[in-house]
């Protein structure tokens, strides 16, 4: 036997028994909730190999799926594992928000940074969480320049320049001043973009044509302003960080120039 022979076979066994792999590949979604997912992915867990186990962490919207490959043969166990999470891209197309194991804040984070660009942002019901979520990222102090935190009208109003007359004839929780509340935190702080939102956390202030819940958000980016009406949900928390993450996937849609007019989303 050579000893080239010799070395091939090395790399193969050990002691034996067949070397053992394990890859990993990840992809996070947006707007889904636990019920609607397993709808949506059924067909494609009963296709997956013994040796490929998949795990799913659903939270506030955003899910993480995770596919695990352990077997033989790192070469064929790669391109098995490419494959199958190809397949998860193309069941979900323009509801992924990465093909790696991020959060939202950093996807976010990597095209501010890549892009050059700052972002600030107007919080009343998210009370600052946009932030503390975006400062979470390391590095974030290139593109990340503040919030403010306009949890009553007059901040609205006096820091943010919002219309009295709109927030008195729309009221606070309105498209109308929270695409100002956008436009004016990135006139204030001079950024390209900008997130803003403006809703009722709960569990009291609620009415019935604007019930616990119901946030609207912005984003804006150069001179394109966006805003939706959503309704989420839970409890406080729940609604915070929904509202967190809503308003972040806008921006980055925005971003990549994939944005579209989404429906309301419930998250159950």
């Amino acid at each position: 036997m050579t000893m080239k022979k010799e070395k091939e076979i090395a790399g193969v066994k050990k002691g034996g028994k067949s070397d053992i792999y394990t890859e990993t590949r990840h992809v996070v979604i947006y707007g889904y909730t636990r019920q609607e997912l397993s709808k949506v992915i059924k067909h494609f867990e009963v296709q997956l190999p013994d040796f490929v186990k998949i795990t799913i962490d659903n939270t506030h919207l955003v899910t993480n799926i995770t596919l695990t490959g352990v077997n033989t043969g790192v070469e064929l166990l790669r391109f098995q594992m490419n494959r199958y999470h190809n397949n998860l891209n193309s069941i979900f197309t323009r509801d992924v928000v990465s093909m790696e194991d991020k959060t939202i804040a950093e996807v976010l984070g990597n095209l501010l940074h890549e892009r050059e660009l700052t972002v600030a942002c107007a919080e009343s019901c998210t009370g600052g969480n946009l932030a503390h979520r975006i400062v979470q990222v390391p590095g974030s102090s290139a593109y990340f320049q503040g919030s403010v935190v306009s949890y009553s009208n007059d901040v609205k109003a006096n820091v943010l320049g919002v219309s009295r007359s709109d927030i008195s004839t729309y009221g606070a929780v309105s498209q109308e001043v929270v695409e100002s509340m956008a436009k004016g935190v990135a006139k204030l702080m001079r950024t390209d973009c900008a997130i803003a939102t403006s809703g009722i956390a709960g569990p009291d202030g609620g009415t019935p044509l604007k019930p616990v819940g119901t946030v609207w958000i912005a984003a804006k980016y150069g001179d394109t302003l966006v805003s939706e009406c959503l309704h989420f949900k839970g409890d406080r928390n729940t609604v915070i960080e929904s509202a967190s993450n809503h308003g972040m996937v806008m921006l980055i849609n925005l971003l990549r120039n994939s944005y579209v007019d989404q429906e309301e989303v419930n998250d159950d």
